[in-house]
C-alpha cells in the first residue's frame, strides 16, 4: 500500500534528523524531491526553502507553508567523567527523557548514547528518585571514561535527537519522533506536486515554503514571507488530537484522529479565508473539524500574517496525538485529506482573488 515514491519520500523525510537550528540535512531531502517538478527552488541564508509554480506575473500568489524543524536537545556540558549534560531545543519535555536512546549529531558523524536513569532499586530522594527531572538533571552516557575521551567524539553545542524513527501501527495510523512538523513538509510538497499535475486548472502562482526555526519563534517563516510577500498563505502544522484518555475537552476542545483536517478560527486566521476553505470543503464533501484560538495559533501563521501590509492567512491543522514526544501519532487519512483540501482550495482561486475583512 505504501510502496510508492511519495511514501519513500515521507519515510526519508521523517528519519532524517532536523533539530531546530540544525535543519540542513532534512532540507536537503525536501529540496531534492520538489526540484523534480517545481519551476524553481531557492533557499535563504538560514535554510528555509521555497519551491515555486509560476503561472503569470499578473496573477496573485498563494503560499503553502509548513516548518521543517523538530524539537531536540543540545550538548550543554561535559563532565570530567565523560558524562554529557543537555539543554532543550524548542519545547522538549524533560519528564520523558530518562532511559531513552539518543543520537548526538557531531561534526564527524552520529554518536550514539543513552540517557541515564538510576535503577529503581537505588533511587532515593537525594539522587532524584520519584521526582520529575529538570533539564539540569538529564545526562547522556556515550561510553566515555573521561572528558578528554568524550571531546574526541562530541563537543558543546552539538544537537541531539531521540533515536526513534517511525512505524505504522495499522494501515492508517503512523507513529514517530518528528511528525511535528516534517509531516507538514511532506503535505505541502505533495500539494505542490498535485498542482503541477493539474496545471491546466491553475489560475494563480504557487509557492511551497518549508521554514526553519518554528519551534523557537517562527523565524524562518518570518524571513521568507517578508521577502516574497504572497497574497495568501495557507499554513499547515499539527494540532492536538484530544481524543485520548486524560484530556479535558471542555478545556481543550474536541479534535479526533481520522476525522479530517482542522480549520482554525480566531487570531491570525483571516475570517474570509477560513470561510473560503469551509466552502471548498463543502463543495468537495471533505470532512473537516474546527478549533478555536483565543490569542495565538502557536504556529508559523503568527509570523506570516502581519508582514508588511498584511498577508491573508489561515491555518489548516493535522490532528496529532502525543505532541512533542518520540511517539507522535497521526492518521494517513487525515494527511491525504489535508493535501486534497489545499489542492482544491488553490485550484478554486481566481487570478485576481482578494480577501478583505470589510
Amino acid at each position: 500500500m505504501y510502496d510508492t515514491p511519495e511514501y519513500d519520500f515521507l519515510e526519508k523525510l521523517l528519519v532524517t534528523p532536523s533539530p531546530t537550528g540544525f535543519e540542513s540535512a532534512g532540507q536537503q531531502v525536501w529540496t531534492e524531491y520538489v526540484d523534480d517538478f517545481a519551476d524553481e527552488v531557492e533557499t535563504d541564508t538560514y535554510g528555509s526553502a521555497v519551491a515555486k509554480l509560476n503561472t503569470s506575473f499578473d496573477v496573485v500568489t498563494v503560499m503553502l507553508e509548513a516548518h521543517c524543524d523538530e524539537i531536540g536537545m543540545i550538548v550543554q556540558h561535559i563532565t570530567e567523567d565523560g558524562f554529557i549534560y543537555l539543554n532543550k531545543l524548542g519545547g522538549s519535555d524533560s519528564t520523558i527523557a530518562r532511559a531513552k536512546r539518543v543520537f548526538i549529531h557531531a561534526r564527524d558523524g552520529v554518536v550514539s548514547g543513552v540517557v541515564g536513569n538510576t535503577a529503581i532499586h537505588l533511587q532515593n530522594k537525594k539522587n532524584g528518585g520519584g521526582k520529575q527531572p529538570a533539564w539540569k538533571d538529564i545526562y547522556v552516557d556515550i561510553g566515555a571514561s573521561s572528558r578528554e575521551e568524550a571531546l574526541k567524539m562530541v563537543q558543546v553545542g552539538d544537537p541531539v535527537t531521540y533515536s526513534d524513527d517511525f512505524e505504522f501501527l495499522s494501515d492508517q495510523i503512523l507513529t514517530g519522533r518528528a511528525l511535528d512538523n516534517r509531516i507538514g513538509g511532506y503535505m505541502v510538497a505533495q500539494a505542490l506536486r498535485k498542482l503541477n499535475d493539474r496545471r491546466d486548472e491553475l489560475n494563480v502562482n504557487v509557492m511551497a515554503l518549508n521554514s526553519v526555526q518554528e519551534e523557537v519563534g517562527g523565524y524562518g517563516a518570518r524571513m521568507m514571507s517578508f521577502r516574497h510577500q504572497p497574497d495568501l498563505a495557507l499554513v499547515t502544522d499539527v494540532t492536538h488530537a484530544t481524543d485520548s484518555p486524560g484530556i479535558n475537552n471542555k478545556e481543550h476542545g474536541l479534535v479526533k484522529l481520522g476525522k479530517g483536517p482542522v480549520l482554525q478560527h480566531g487570531g491570525a486566521n483571516h475570517p474570509k479565508v477560513v470561510e473560503f476553505l469551509e466552502q471548498v470543503a463543502k463543495e468537495h464533501e471533505f470532512e473537516i473539524q474546527h478549533e478555536a484560538n483565543s490569542v495565538r495559533t502557536g504556529t508559523d501563521t503568527d509570523s506570516i500574517f502581519y508582514q508588511k501590509t498584511g498577508i491573508a492567512s489561515a491555518l489548516i491543522s493535522l490532528p496529532l496525538r502525543y505532541m512533542h514526544s518520540p511517539v507522535e501519532t497521526a492518521s494517513i487519512k487525515d494527511v491525504n485529506k489535508l493535501i486534497d483540501l489545499m489542492v482544491e482550495s488553490v485550484l478554486s482561486l481566481a487570478p485576481d482573488q482578494t480577501f478583505t475583512a470589510l
